[in-house]
């Protein structure tokens, strides 16, 4: 009989919650450490479904290539993942679709980053291409510190030589998180923050907020783009209308869940996760 696998390098909030809601629904959901096995191995096979829930991009991305190999379907597949867990691939491919978001460039010397700062007017913000939770974010004010920030990433290796510029906006003390699930927006939150970055996993707080049918349609059209089973994405909401900011493909969805929002999420993502073991020989794209 098909089974969903959970394969976690940690076990935080939502894979409690997911283990929780997979009890309740007396389904076959097996969790697995990732440190504790070699992969390839003989876990799984055609017609399992595996959600990867390691911390890191990294190993998410080479644990979804390995048991995609062996026929087993991804939540969110390798492919999305590549997508997801780079900002130039996701701004790239949202620019493609066009889908409005912050104006964005890339430069690979101090020379290009101040250029790109000078034809978007400062502040601007710095992000690396690969990263989660707000981490080694640095909004630029002046050309001083954008030439200081630029020679420090140019020299901490490869990871930082491609330089990815987004242009400040400024969101008001909050942004919003949606939730997409199987390509159905499920709820929305605002996340709000005295400082500039409202991530929850930095401070910010949770609030429920409206899914209205222009957001909808809006995260609909990022779906359609981006592709997977599960998306978080998140926007701003300015004067002229929204901008998505970044789309997540292995989102933490605590404070999606439950009280704030009233949606079941974890269970949303268990129901979906165990219907694509009835696919057997699809992919899901």
């Amino acid at each position: 009989m098909a089974k969903v696998f959970m394969f976690y390098s940690r076990l935080r909030t939502e894979e409690r919650l997911l283990i929780e809601a997979a009890r309740q629904r007396q389904i076959h959901f097996e969790p697995v450490v990732v440190s504790d096995r070699m992969w390839p191995n003989e876990i799984g096979g055609k017609g399992d479904v595996a959600l990867c829930r390691c911390i890191g991009h990294v190993q998410n991305h080479a644990l979804a290539l390995t048991v995609e190999a062996r026929g087993l379907i991804t939540i969110n597949p390798s492919n999305v993942m590549e997508i997801c867990g780079n900002k130039i691939s996701t701004s790239t491919r949202l620019s493609t679709a066009g889908i409005p978001q912050p104006d964005y460039a890339i430069a690979f010397s101090l020379e290009g980053a101040l250029e790109c700062a000078q034809k978007m007017g400062y502040p601007v913000v710095l992000k690396p291409p690969v990263g989660s939770w707000g981490r080694l974010l640095a909004k630029v004010n002046d050309r001083d510190a954008l030439e200081a920030i630029t020679e420090h990433k140019l020299h901490l290796g490869s990871q930082h030589s491609a330089i990815y510029i987004q242009k400040y906006i400024d969101k008001k003390g909050f942004d919003i998180r949606a939730t997409i699930i199987g390509g159905i927006p499920v709820s929305a939150i605002r996340r709000c923050s005295d400082h500039w970055i409202t991530n929850t996993a930095r401070g910010g707080t949770a609030q429920s907020y409206p899914l209205s049918d222009e957001l909808k349609k809006l995260l609909k059209q990022v779906h359609e783009a981006i592709g997977g089973m599960m998306l978080a994405v998140d926007l701003f909401e300015t004067d002229s209308g929204w901008l998505v900011n970044e789309v997540n493909g292995q989102p933490e969805f605590r404070s999606s869940q439950g009280d704030i929002t009233g949606v079941d999420v974890a269970g949303q993502i268990v129901d979906m996760a165990w219907s694509a073991t009835c696919k057997e020989g699809e992919g899901v794209v």
